[in-house]
Parts: C-alpha cells; sequence; structure tokens
C-alpha cells in the first residue's frame, strides 16, 4: 500500500481520528431527531441525484449519518456490530487509512446515485464487514445469539448474495443495477488486492526470522508458565484461564516479547514496543 503511505506523509494531518465512533454518534442523533422532532429529517440527509442538482450540497456527506434500522433494537445491534468491526479496522489501519477507506466507499456510494438517482451508505457498511471478515476471518460471532459462527463464513454468504444479485440485474438487462454495487464496493476491491497478494506471501513469512523467534519466544515463556497457578494471562484486563475457563485468549505476534490477550483485547490493545 505504498500509495497510501505517500498520502499518509502529506495528508496524514488532515484525518478524522475515531471517525468510527463520530459516525455512530451522528446516527444516534439523527435517530432521536426522527423519533422526538422531526420524522422526516432522514429525507433531507439522504443521497439523492435531483437534489444535489438542486443545490443541495450537504447531501454529498450527510447520507452516511441516516441509521440503517428504524426499530430502537434493531439500531442498537447494528450500532454495536460496526462500533466493534469499525474500531478494529482503525486500530489495524490506522486513522488515515481507515479514513481513506470510509471516503472511497462515500465516492463509490455517490457514483451509484450518479447512475440511478440515489445512494445510500449499505455499500459503505457491507465494506467495513468485508475487510473485517478478510483480516479477521476466524473472529466468532453469535448467530441469532445462539450459534457460535466464524464470522469469514457470514461474509461468504453475504458476497454469494451480493454476486446473485448482479448476475440477476445483467440477465433482467438492468445494467446499471448490476454496475451500482460493484461500484459501491470498489473501496473494498482497492484495499483487498494488497492483502490478497500478502496471503500468497504468508507460507514465505512463517519461515521467516521473525516468526520463528516469536515461536520460539511463546515456546520458552510457556515453559516458565509451567509452575504458575494459570497457563494464560490478559495483558490488558489481567483475567485468567483458570479465574475464566471459558474465556479465549490469543498471542500476538506484532507486540515485542512474549504478550497474551484474552478474546475481548486481542485486536483492541495497544502493540507493545519494549519488553515490560
Amino acid at each position: 500500500m505504498n500509495w497510501i503511505t505517500k498520502l499518509e506523509r502529506k495528508y496524514g494531518r488532515f484525518c478524522i481520528p475515531n471517525l468510527i465512533n463520530i459516525l455512530i454518534g451522528g446516527q444516534i442523533l439523527v435517530y432521536a431527531i426522527e423519533l422526538f422532532v422531526n420524522q422526516y429529517i432522514s429525507f433531507y440527509l439522504s443521497l439523492s441525484r435531483s437534489a444535489l442538482f438542486a443545490g443541495q450540497i450537504w447531501r454529498l456527506f450527510t447520507f452516511v449519518f441516516i441509521p440503517q434500522s428504524t426499530s430502537p433494537l434493531g439500531l442498537v445491534l447494528t450500532l454495536y456490530f460496526y462500533y466493534l468491526i469499525g474500531n478494529t479496522l482503525e486500530n489495524t489501519w490506522g486513522d488515515f487509512q481507515f479514513n481513506v477507506y470510509y471516503l472511497c466507499g462515500m465516492l463509490g456510494a455517490i457514483l451509484a446515485a450518479a447512475l440511478t438517482g440515489y445512494g445510500t451508505s449499505y455499500y459503505i457498511n457491507l465494506s467495513l464487514f468485508f475487510a473485517f471478515a478478510m483480516l479477521y476471518p476466524d473472529f466468532q460471532v453469535l448467530l441469532f445469539f445462539i450459534i457460535p459462527i466464524k464470522i469469514k463464513w457470514l461474509a461468504i454468504i453475504d458476497g454469494a448474495f451480493f454476486a446473485i444479485e448482479i448476475v440477476g440485474a445483467i440477465l433482467s438487462g438492468n445494467l446499471v443495477g448490476a454496475i451500482t454495487p460493484v461500484l459501491a464496493l470498489l473501496n473494498f476491491a482497492l484495499f483487498a488486492t494488497p492483502y490478497i497478494h500478502y496471503m500468497r506471501r504468508k507460507t514465505q513469512y512463517r519461515h521467516s526470522a521473525g516468526a520463528v523467534n516469536f515461536r520460539r519466544t511463546v515456546h520458552q515463556a510457556q515453559k516458565q508458565q509451567q509452575n504458575a497457578p494459570y497457563h494464560h494471562k490478559c495483558a490488558v484486563c489481567g483475567r485468567t484461564d483458570t479465574d475464566y475457563p471459558d474465556l479465549q485468549f490469543r498471542y500476538c505476534s506484532k507486540c515485542t516479547g512474549y504478550h497474551c490477550f484474552c478474546q475481548d483485547h486481542i485486536f483492541s490493545h495497544v502493540h507493545f514496543t519494549e519488553e515490560p
């Protein structure tokens, strides 16, 4: 991602930190206004080609603040899910790269609106979901609050429906309907290509000196803990597998030294750069 690095050096100071939290806060505010003040507020914020041509330029930015659900429970679940994946992506990529990713998604939605007359943030949120599933395919969620399932399978199912939607539009002769979803997910295609290239080289990385040293460090630390009252202890919250036997623990290869984290902090911790 050399082009991202070059852009960040020049324009990194202009990025918006904690962008996902701002977007979530904006959606909560719009939902509250719609519920208690003006039930048509989303109409004035939506991305409409005719309204843009009439001079309502603010719609280029405000459409991302329209809530994706009309029910309180649906809104809470949706916003919590995107809080989780959005903050994880921000911590993984950094504020600037996440800003660029989201901005590219907005540009795709605007192009889609130019073709169809109307745009939505649905595909932007879908691109966040795909990016998260690409980076953390084994992350587990509870389907219907009961069934544990890895997020990669949900992404594959969504991708299948996405492909069916495009094929159906092509077969019906609706070329605009087929092009629109593709345009809206250009940001994911743009960012996924370097990652796919990285995955091809992953086997080589596994045998690199850094990976070997990390495995050796983990092995040595595990030996030191054989006489300890626990096997794993989270470096953030201090919980252990003895006190919480159902909690999952992982080791972070990006941290300097040997550091273990529980399932709640493996994606959200600040990486250790020096030995404690």
